[in-house]
């Protein structure tokens, strides 16, 4: 991660900046008056002043889908989905921390540091709803399709997010520590990059996985008529996708980077593709198409070899 310009020491906050774009190292605002307090950087790590209404815009639509999902998660009991809901708590949290910087105070630490760590952290948690509809659909439509058993399948993406979600979370901690002391975050950068270089594999091998079981299982599908919900699975499956790989390389680019200082690449690459994925599996909910628990062996035994045939 890149470190203050040329001309700037971070070490103290005592005094107001130059009223300058500070490049890769920062931004101050020329229209907003340093604060100087004591959780104050001397420049505003965003790059930019956070635009309020996009920050108020998420947080809102955001609510809205927690609700709704926890409503419909609680009413399908859904239980293997309930992480879904959690990563839309952590996005609510992350953008209010965001309006909060947009509207109180850009130059503040705290602000940032939650804002960073909430949203960067959420769609690891929106994967994890995502890796148990495959196995789920396994189960309803056959495990010949599959080119593994869904009990492997579950597993391995679960524990892969296991793996992410503690990687991203140390390193995003970390990164507000770093910050918060003035320190040089760049070993805690490479953490939070090695957990999403891992997320984007993860995810990139789920889709070759989901793609190779849906085009085998395609006559089942239309006979099921999951038609519409596969293709809902799919595209959100590929937003969360491209939004990890948005986020892979602005981490590999560094705080500072052109990725990270232009609010254009957050917003259509960070905001855009999750507020699109999540009311998908809103409007065709896995509780109410695909089922309400994914089957134990027990239940493959009994009743899931009778579905197959009948398939």
């Amino acid at each position: 991660m890149s470190g203050p310009p040329p001309g700037i020491d971070i070490s103290s906050a005592g005094g107001p900046p130059p009223r300058v774009n500070t490049g890769r190292g920062g931004y101050v605002d020329p229209n907003w008056p340093f604060p100087g307090g004591p959780n104050d950087a001397p420049v505003i790590i965003y790059g930019y002043t956070p635009s309020f209404a996009l920050a108020l815009l998420a947080a809102i639509l955001f609510c809205l889908y927690f609700v709704a999902h926890l409503f419909q998660v609680v009413r399908y009991r859904t239980v293997y989905f309930c992480t879904f809901p959690i990563g839309l708590a952590f996005e609510i949290v992350g953008y209010i921390a965001r309006c909060l910087s947009a509207k109180v105070n850009p130059y503040n630490l705290i602000f940032f540091i939650i804002q960073y760590f909430f949203i960067v952290t959420a769609p690891v948690f929106l994967a994890a709803g995502i890796y148990t509809i495959l196995s789920a659909l396994i189960h309803r439509l056959g495990r010949e399709y599959s080119l593994l058993p869904p009990k492997w399948i579950l597993w391995f993406f679960v524990t892969s997010d296991v793996v992410a979600t503690i990687t991203q979370i140390t390193g995003a901690a970390l990164i507000g520590v770093k910050q918060k002391k003035r320190e040089d975050p760049t070993a805690a950068n490479n953490i939070l990059l090695g957990g999403l270089a891992y997320q984007v594999f993860a995810i990139g091998l789920f889709i070759i996985l989901s793609g190779v079981f849906i085009f085998r299982a395609r006559r089942q599908i239309k006979q099921a008529g999951l038609t519409l919900f596969i293709a809902a699975f799919s595209a959100a499956t590929l937003l969360i996708y491209l939004r990890t790989v948005f986020r892979l390389a602005e981490t590999a680019e560094g705080l500072g980077g052109d990725l990270s200082t232009k609010e254009v690449y957050f917003g259509t690459l960070e905001f855009l593709p999750v507020v699109l994925a999540v009311p998908l599996l809103n409007v065709w909910h896995p509780g109410r198409c695909v089922g309400r628990s994914i089957a134990s062996d027990s239940k493959e035994k009994a009743g899931i070899v009778e579905l197959d045939s009948r398939g």
